[in-house]
């Protein structure tokens, strides 16, 4: 046999076809149907078959259809009108960041991340967080704000996932072509950018390559050039692949080489946003180009950096945090110590709570130290957060812990089905202008009964013959019978009620919670007159055995006998998959180990379809639930173990499903339409749809985070950052004369010192040493509230005064009133926390000392 040499023959585009290269390479057709319509017209199976990338269709599309194509006057004039639509999205000028609060923001928020979700044909992402950063891009593109993101580009992305006859994962490792990619290599001129990172003793090259997401640019950094040796090539390799030190390696070059692509890219940012830990590393970079450029010190370059970052927290199990041995950080960073000129062991101590020195070095804690402003990610994930690091506040009242939090969202029209955008748009008006209003969407009220089942239904019709090709398709790959492939004709029923749970297969997420009672559950869906049906997704890591194990055990559950049509597990999640999923199901599942999902952002795109959530009161459904928009699983415990939770949110869940959702989903009054049912979809399109988006999330993001990083580093910045030195310098002193601080003989004045009536006040004094301290660099407080166990609940802190210079030796007497508002048992104490006006957290010093 000869062998032959391969090459490419690409289409030439013909001139009257060529806006559609331009919108290829601009991710905004992933969220506009009529741009996503024009390329499945153009051979919906190459659509199909490129995974709906666009860039890829135009480099295989047959040169006679694009010919074909040019001559339609009905496609060039769709084309025309979509390419005028994006025209006018990118020059619209009455945006939240050109007239809008967002305006006030002028150089760019910096966004890292290690993974970004914006499309299944963009393999860059594993699961939610990378869809969230996804999202958090396409809104910040929508409301026009001043923005850039910064993350890695993975040569194998995140695996594609097979599941054999046994339900066994198999990873199948991608090896993308990057040139199939609607990404282009960033350059410098007529050079294309390459920036370097010193890593061990040597240089590591990274290509950048620019991404395009309606107004805002994303660059990804590669590793894998000629430049570099072959184990350097791997570092961008696979996404949370590889052991420690590769993740390391891809952390030094997320953070460290991040800032570096900035600046050779001539970005200079006011805001650096890390969402989650693993570019903390940025700080330490953004640290030392102000010790070696400006000559700062590293404190006085701290408070600079630390002004501007913004760090989220995603992960409320320390486990789930990055963290590092002390050798291999002494390994990787003891030269960048001797840079910072500091002792290796003082650059160590910004990674842990400096309570035990044992500890490795954690990246959250690291982030959670050089920023100024940190949140979770939901109300309750907040007060987790706050618990989990109230150590690296030490003494500090773990409410007044400064972690804060917003709420997660998702892009809405990414995730709302075309279909139910139409009926918006026809009953209650322009809905994208109106996205966050929730006045505006009790408008769903007017929608018909028969519409609204209709669009819900059409929707769901699909949803089961995708699932069935994806069946079939897998059925055929394993070589099953031909009796067996018939067979997938016969899965799943559109006049059924039917169960979404898709999600990371990870052990806390309880995939196989449904299986608990399996007597119970074959009763339930296999029911005569009221059968329920359930489609369950996704993947678990590589290396989570027993990830693989829950997947394992609802596959075989589903091919039990009486239930092969009933139960399903779709094969390789990923974006496509959860949108068909969110459009089509009528029951939304999760139910997490409360309170381990930090969010959770899949119920929330399932409401603006129609869609209603069953789920434990954890992350933003206990924020979103009202009674009357779904159902909640279990009680909200705190305290139990793993197996009592389990025990009630299983029971809870059969009794919710078979008492109250099975019979109101069938119960149609009229023989036809389920009136109580729909009721609950127009309540849970209402209460979501406007709250839960990232438009919402952005905007509060913008406002309580990026305008006052913005505004505190150009302040610190201002005179050659002589604002930060002072303060440097004064944080230096206070810590050093701290130790004189004490309280002492704290008075009441009242004359019935154990009781006050309500509308009266108790009022006290305190000696306060201060030593050599200036009394206007401290504030004394009484801390005071409701005793409840030996500790207040819901304390406040009320100011003292000085009333007067007890002596010449450093001692003050302060005076205030605790107001008397309501009747109980009360306690207080006071405490003394130095302040100054350059300070962006009330405990920034971590001083605090008691009475």
């Amino acid at each position: 046999m000869p062998t032959f040499q391969t090459y490419n023959v690409t289409p030439i585009l013909p001139a009257t076809l060529e806006p559609l290269r331009e919108l290829s390479f601009n991710l905004w057709w992933t969220w506009e149907p009529a741009a996503r319509r024009l390329f499945r017209e153009l051979d919906l199976e190459l659509w199909d078959q490129t995974n709906h990338n666009p860039v890829r269709m135009l480099q295989l599309s047959r040169q006679s259809r694009l010919e074909e194509l040019a001559q339609d006057k009905n496609f060039l004039r769709e084309l025309k009108q979509v390419f005028q639509d994006f025209e006018k999205y990118l020059e619209r000028q009455d945006t939240y960041g050109k007239t809008g609060p967002g305006g006030a923001i002028k150089s760019p928020i910096a966004y890292f991340s290690a993974e970004f979700g914006f499309h299944e044909s963009i393999p860059n992402y594993s699961g939610g967080l990378g869809i969230l950063a996804g999202d958090h891009c396409k809104s910040a593109s929508d409301l026009d704000l001043n923005f850039v993101a910064i993350g890695l580009l993975y040569r194998h992305g995140y695996f594609r996932q097979q599941i054999d006859k046994d339900g066994i994962q198999a990873a199948i490792n991608l090896n993308q072509n990057f040139y199939h990619l609607p990404i282009r290599e960033a350059r410098r001129g007529e050079m294309r950018l390459l920036i370097s990172v010193p890593i061990l003793d040597r240089e590591v090259f990274a290509r950048v390559w620019e991404l395009r997401v309606g107004r805002v640019n994303v660059y990804l950094l590669d590793t894998d050039i000629p430049e570099n040796s072959p184990e350097d090539r791997r570092i961008t390799a696979e996404l949370y692949g590889g052991d420690l030190e590769m993740r390391m390696r891809q952390e030094i070059m997320l953070g460290i080489g991040g800032v570096k692509a900035l600046t050779a890219l001539g970005i200079q940012p006011d805001v650096f946003h890390m969402n989650e830990g693993h570019s903390a590393f940025l700080a330490l970079e953004r640290i030392r180009l102000n010790v070696v450029e400006k000559k700062l010190n590293f404190y006085s370059a701290l408070q600079v950096v630390a002004a501007a970052n913004v760090f989220t927290t995603h992960t409320p199990v320390p486990a789930g945090n990055d963290s590092f041995s002390r050798e291999m950080m002494q390994k990787y960073f003891g030269k960048f110590a001797k840079e910072l000129n500091m002792p290796f062991e003082e650059l160590f101590s910004f990674g842990h709570t400096r309570l035990n020195p044992d500890e490795p070095f954690s990246m959250t804690i690291l982030a959670l130290r050089l920023s100024r402003h940190a949140n979770g990610v939901s109300k309750l994930h907040g007060e987790v957060s706050r618990s989990l690091w109230k150590d690296v506040w030490s003494g500090v009242p773990m409410h007044e812990v400064p972690i804060t939090s917003i709420t997660n969202g998702v892009h809405t029209k990414t995730w709302m089905a075309p279909e139910f955008a139409a009926l918006y748009r026809k009953h209650l008006g322009d809905w994208e202008e109106h996205l966050t209003e929730p006045d505006f969407w009790r408008g769903v009220i007017d929608i018909p009964d028969a519409q609204l089942w209709e669009t819900h239904q059409q929707l769901k019709r699909r949803l089961i013959d995708f699932v069935r090709d994806r069946e079939r398709q897998r059925r055929e790959r394993l070589g099953e019978s031909p009796e067996s492939i018939r067979r997938v004709n016969r899965i799943l029923d559109p006049e059924i009620l039917t169960i979404g749970f898709a999600r990371r297969f990870a052990t806390y997420k309880r995939g196989a919670l449904l299986f608990s009672d399996k007597e119970r559950l074959k009763r339930l869906v296999n029911d005569a007159t009221r059968p329920v049906q359930f489609i369950f997704a996704g993947k678990a890591h590589p290396r989570d055995e027993a990830g693989k194990a829950l997947i394992q055990e609802v596959y075989r559950f589903s091919r039990e006998p009486g239930l092969e049509t009933r139960v399903i597990f779709v094969e390789d999640y990923d974006s496509y998959i959860a949108r068909r999923l969110v459009q089509g199901v009528d029951l939304w599942l999760n139910h997490p180990l409360r309170p381990h999902e930090a969010s959770g952002t899949s119920g929330m795109k399932s409401a603006p379809n129609g869609g209603i959530n069953l789920s434990v009161l954890d992350g933003w459904w206990r924020e979103g639930f009202n009674s009357s928009n779904g159902w909640a699983i279990g009680a909200e415990i705190d305290n139990g173990t793993t197996e009592f939770q389990n025990e009630v949110d299983a029971s809870s869940l059969y009794q919710l499903l078979e008492n109250q959702i099975v019979p109101l989903y069938y119960a149609k009054p009229d023989g036809k339409l389920p009136l109580a049912w729909l009721q609950l979809m127009r309540e849970s399109i209402r209460s979501v749809t406007p709250v839960f988006n990232t438009q919402r999330m952005v905007k509060e993001y913008t406002e309580q985070l990026y305008l006052p990083a913005a505004q505190a580093h150009e302040s610190l910045s201002r005179g050659g950052c002589g604002a930060a030195t002072h303060l440097s310098q004064w944080k230096t002193q206070m810590r050093k004369d701290w130790a004189q601080v004490q309280v002492s003989d704290v008075q009441v004045a009242n004359k019935d010192q154990q009781s006050v009536s309500v509308g009266e006040s108790l009022q006290i004094s305190a000696r306060v040493h201060l030593g050599a301290l200036d009394p206007q660099h401290v504030r004394v407080e009484a801390y005071h509230g409701e005793v409840d166990n030996g500790d207040l609940s819901n304390p406040t802190a009320t100011v003292l005064n000085q009333s007067s210079q007890a002596d010449g030796n450093g001692n003050y007497i302060y005076q205030g009133n605790i107001p008397a508002t309501e009747s109980g048992t009360y306690g207080f104490s006071v405490r003394v926390v130095p302040t100054h006006p350059c300070l962006m957290q009330a405990h920034e010093l971590r001083l605090i000392t008691w009475s």
